[in-house]
């Protein structure tokens, strides 16, 4: 513990010994030091002797409970990473033990590489942690060696990431680095010895800089509170000040210093993480209503069991359901995708076989319609592609898929391989309703989707180009579309492969 390259330590308590004998022996091959306890009493005395960052515990077990244990470790062990495991996995208990300090949840029965997954996000965890204790040790050591060097210190100043700004009692610049300059617009003939309100249009900042340095300790420890305030420059980037006054021995006054930080990007992942939330929102609660107004008519028992008009209602009910389960599916997928956590290694794969097995698979759901699925065999041996396949499944899967449910009944879809310079292409045509014009640049964003009297009766979760897109980007491939409204669209997956 006391080097943030250290090996990690794992304890795991549970009751169940093939439980226990699993995660050792996987996490052993994660280059982890494992030990494992089959309750908590015994769990809890591993943790007096032994240093333990990581421990995996199971909620029900005879004895100590392992919400006991969690609330022992939060209160004994703060440097310790609690990861819950459980076969009764609720919300409630989830909430539970999130409350009480745990780190992550898993429940039983889970495969190797759920388990890996989680520790890996725990251990990765740690590591941050560790590298943030050593950098912050490393930083102590540097300001204390610098207290006594003026010069030093201004280099410091000058050169941190932030802006810098001092004032005086008398509100003029005493103090300013060049972040601080740039955030504020200042030219390098303006500044030190100048009074803030004649270097800065900004009133409400100046009146916030005035507010600062007439601010009166807490009357607790003779210290004043920060305050803050948001600068909107003119280029569409947000800056936050925090200001704290400068005491005097006799508790006056002396001026104020002002933190100056760039938070566009917080700025703007809010905004995306507002968007994300009202879209989700959005296609939960659509088909939730629908369920919940259907389920209630049949509740009600006005309608027949018998009757067509029941099985419908409860047909559509499943296929709303069938819907949200779907989108759950592709948010998992593609937060996974987006954290880098996919676990699949890359293997040399023969796309002739690989998607003619994707395209037998499919063409059931394509003679459902009565359309015509064609695979055209390539004229000349196609090299292999290294890649996850899962990963390409997925995006063959979900470009046929498409064409199948956006073509009309009696349609026909085209799946060509070959190669073009030095990728290998596939290409998947249909003759279906097309995309207009005025799509095609979002047709890959997240949720994006058309809705027209042709496409609006056809579900979809919005998600399935975005995570295509995703994983062929990180082959080094690329995908494009080609459409026309009315006509049918062309969507091309180039991958690069060794072609002499």
């Amino acid at each position: 513990m006391n080097n943030h390259s250290s090996p990690v330590n794992i304890l795991v308590i549970d009751d169940e010994q093939d439980i226990r004998e699993g995660c050792e022996r996987i996490l052993s091959r994660m280059e982890c030091e494992v030990v494992t306890a089959s309750d908590g009493t015994k769990g809890l005395d591993i943790l007096e002797t032994q240093d333990i960052n990581i421990v995996l515990s199971d909620i029900k077990m005879p004895g100590i409970s392992g919400l006991e244990v969690l609330s022992t470790i939060s209160e004994k062990y703060k440097s310790v990473m609690v990861i819950m495991i459980t076969g009764f996995s609720t919300v409630e208990t989830a909430i539970e033990a999130m409350k009480k300090g745990a780190y992550d949840f898993i429940s039983k029965p889970f495969s190797p590489d759920q388990l890996r997954i989680v520790v890996k996000r725990a251990i990765e965890k740690l590591r941050l942690t560790r590298e943030a204790q050593a950098l912050k040790l490393e930083q102590q050591k540097n300001l204390a060696d610098l207290e006594t060097e003026q010069s030093r210190t201004r280099a410091i100043i000058e050169n941190l990431p932030n802006g810098v700004l001092v004032t005086n009692m008398l509100e003029q610049i005493v103090l300013m680095n060049p972040v601080a300059k740039k955030y504020l617009g200042l030219t390098t003939d303006k500044g030190i010895g100048t009074k803030i309100q004649e270097c800065i249009e900004d009133k409400e900042f100046c009146d916030f800089i005035k507010a600062v340095s007439g601010c009166k300790t807490d009357g607790k420890n003779g210290s004043a509170s920060n305050k803050s305030h948001e600068l909107v420059l003119s280029d569409e980037r947000y800056i936050q000040a925090l200001g704290k006054p400068v005491m005097g021995e006799d508790g006056d006054c002396l001026g104020a210093i002002i933190n100056l930080s760039d938070i566009t990007a917080m700025k703007v992942f809010d905004r995306l993480k507002s968007e994300f939330v009202s879209k989700v929102s959005h296609e939960l609660r659509s088909p939730l209503s629908v369920i919940h107004e259907q389920l209630a008519m049949v509740m009600k028992g006005d309608i027949p069991e018998e009757s067509d008009d029941h099985q419908y209602i409860l047909g559509r009910a499943k296929d709303k359901t069938k819907n949200l389960i779907s989108l759950i599916g592709d948010l998992l997928d593609l937060s996974k995708i987006e954290s880098g956590s996919t676990g699949n290694e890359p293997e040399k794969i023969q796309l002739h076989n690989f998607i003619e097995k994707i395209v037998e698979f499919l063409n059931v759901e394509a003679q459902k319609k009565d359309q015509i699925l064609l695979f055209n065999l390539p004229e000349k041996t196609i090299p292999e592609v290294e890649a996850d396949p899962i990963a390409l499944e997925s995006v063959f899967g979900n470009l046929i898929a498409n064409a199948i449910k956006y073509t009309p009944e009696k349609g026909k879809i085209e799946v060509t391989l070959d190669t073009k310079n030095h990728y290998v292409r596939v290409q998947v045509k249909d003759n279906g309703y097309g995309i207009e014009e005025r799509h095609l640049s979002r047709i890959f964003d997240k949720f994006y989707r058309i809705k027209d009297d042709n496409t609006r009766f056809i579900n979809g979760t919005g998600l399935g180009l975005a995570i295509a897109k995703t994983l062929i980007n990180e082959l080094d491939g690329d995908i494009l579309v080609e459409s026309k409204a009315g006509k049918g669209s062309l969507f091309t997956v180039l991958l690069p492969a060794d072609i002499n």
